[in-house]
């Protein structure tokens, strides 16, 4: 026995054939309005079981419930999105991190190397205790993320930086300001 039944109304069941004919929605939206246009239980609907809408979508049971339990307690908008999350991440890499990491990819590179890697910035950073352990993708995204804002604020996009970080083999991570970097005592300057 169900607990949450589903009984679309003509409007409702109208815009969710013309969502799924029309394919111009997120994927998982559509899969949702798959869902409920086969678990409707209106006088004109199919009124499938969980199994079978499963089995015909290729989707756990469990899956098919929770649809039918957002539409019921939440409404059909909220059934075709996925939930928000309210899952908060740590930053591993502060400010004063990030400017170091940005200051460190500017400086010269280590000797017997041609250039920074993403995993030579990792180490040196935690070599540096600025952090106590951080990935070198921790490493990319913040490059990635940082050094437009930082082209923007201090050179004010108008000329190109000097600096640039190795990734993988052949690619770059991103270019950075030369204007920032480390003075001789270790310090940021920029």
């Amino acid at each position: 026995m169900k607990k949450y039944i589903v009984r679309l109304t003509p409007d409702e069941r109208t815009q969710l054939v013309q969502m799924v004919r029309g394919a111009r929605a997120a994927a998982r939206a559509l899969l949702h309005a798959r869902i409920l246009l086969k678990t409707d239980a209106s006088l004109e609907a199919p009124a499938w079981s969980d199994e079978n809408i499963s089995e015909a979508l290729d989707v756990h049971a469990t899956t098919v419930a929770r649809v039918r339990q957002r539409f019921v307690g939440e409404g059909l908008e909220a059934a075709l999105r996925p939930k928000p999350t309210k899952r908060l991440y740590a930053r591993k890499l502060d400010g004063t991190a990030e400017a170091y990491l940005i200051a460190l990819a500017c400086s010269p590179a280590p000797a017997g190397q041609a250039r920074w890697s993403l995993r030579l910035l990792a180490d040196r950073l935690v070599e540096l205790d600025h952090v106590g352990s951080v990935s070198y993708e921790t490493i990319r995204r913040t490059l990635k993320k940082r050094t437009a804002a930082a082209l923007e604020r201090i050179l004010g996009g108008s000329a190109r930086a000097q600096c640039r970080v190795c990734g993988r083999p052949g690619r770059r991570v991103g270019d950075l300001p030369a204007s920032l970097g480390l003075n001789s005592s270790g310090d940021l300057y920029g």
